[in-house]
């Protein structure tokens, strides 16, 4: 389905199914952030409210966590919104 990291292919090898309507825009962002981010402040309040670190252990736990994970979520994200939108049938943004 990709040709590069978040590239589609412009089609399959297998089937011939047509990938180059495909439109996820800005939904695998927006779905990453959200994720993301709860699940980061939410272990950042744990950990201060548990162990009290220094502010450093912060900033090296919710960079480290923040950018693998939207490197590890935004491609799975972006194939299931094209899974959705091939579907649900829905072309360049307009359901048919």
């Amino acid at each position: 389905m990709f040709d590069g990291f978040l590239t589609f292919r412009p089609s399959c090898e297998t089937c011939g199914q047509d990938f180059s309507s495909f439109s996820t825009g800005d939904g695998p962002a927006f779905f990453v952030m959200s994720i993301v981010g709860v699940f980061v402040v939410g272990l950042a309040l744990w950990m201060e409210i548990t162990y009290e670190p220094p502010i450093w252990v912060h900033a090296l736990v919710a960079t480290t966590l923040s950018i693998g994970l939207s490197l590890l979520l935004v491609r799975p994200l972006k194939g299931l919104l094209a899974a959705l939108q091939l579907h649900n049938k829905a072309e360049q943004g307009r359901f048919k």
